[in-house]
């Protein structure tokens, strides 16, 4: 799977669309950023190939929207709409678990690092609800 990138006005149009279930209507759209342990650059060739085909199975699995994918040797970005039952935190052990188990399996100089991943990540909210918007939909509903 090549990188995703958000370069056109389509795609930010798609980043920024409402989902809907059959009892919700959101948008929960994550940025998360994490590296692989000790900052090693091993997400290149073949494992950055298979690790980007692996982030898109468990995504469609789960029913998630991947909107941005960019993987660099030492450090990953996504950005990725998941319902919101979904908090960051399990989300991102779903990746990092899966994407670390199959990675160390098929690539065994990958088992030199103690893990694949550091424990650590970074997370942010993206979305496009500001309050303005919010506070006239409050008023919208006391009319109903």
């Amino acid at each position: 799977m090549a990188s995703i990138g958000l370069n056109d006005r389509q795609s930010f149009v798609m980043l920024m669309s409402y989902r809907r279930t059959r009892h919700a209507v959101y948008l929960c759209n994550y940025h998360f950023v994490w590296v692989p342990k000790r900052r090693k650059p091993v997400l290149v060739g073949a494992i950055k190939e298979r690790f980007e085909e692996l982030v898109k199975e468990i995504a469609e699995e789960y029913g998630w929207e991947i909107l941005a994918l960019e993987t660099k040797p030492d450090h990953v970005h996504l950005l990725i709409s998941v319902q919101p039952e979904w908090s960051p935190h399990r989300v991102l052990r779903q990746i990092k678990s899966r994407t670390s188990r199959i990675l160390r399996r098929e690539f065994p100089e990958l088992l030199k690092l103690p893990s694949l991943w550091t424990r650590s990540y970074f997370v942010s909210t993206a979305g496009h609800v500001s309050s303005e918007t919010i506070r006239r939909y409050i008023e919208e509903q006391s009319r109903k």
